[in-house]
């Protein structure tokens, strides 16, 4: 884990406390990865995905934390669009042990350091 690599995070707002303990291990001093964060606290807006997109171009690679809830957050499903049509990498994480939900075009799997750290490393 060379160079640092920022990653975009998009998750749905009720999996808020996923991204908050994802935001913990960046913390870590031996994380391979600086964090973005971009909790959505207003509503929807063209600005407000034009800032977005920006950001997802500046970004290595996007975590997509995957639960239930991301089959009706429209935010989280246009984040993960627009990577793809940005040609940025997504790799979806479940975000809970008990909730193996399928996103359509994302590949999903288990929480885990090794598994977010080969990601980042193959970034």
């Amino acid at each position: 884990m060379a160079d640092k690599k920022v990653i975009f995070v998009a998750f749905a707002i009720e999996d808020e406390r996923a991204r908050d303990l994802l935001k913990g291990q960046s913390l870590h001093t031996d994380s391979p990865f600086e964090y973005i964060d971009m909790s959505v606290k207003e509503a929807y807006t063209e600005d407000w995905k034009a800032k977005v997109r920006t950001r997802i171009r500046r970004s290595h690679g996007v975590i997509a934390l995957i639960s239930k809830n991301s089959l009706s957050s429209s935010g989280q499903k246009w984040e993960i669009a627009c990577a793809r049509e940005e040609g940025v990498p997504v790799l979806g994480i479940w975000s809970y042990s008990d909730d193996r939900t399928s996103a359509v075009g994302v590949t999903t799997k288990a929480w885990g350091w090794e598994t977010i750290a080969n990601f980042i490393d193959g970034l």
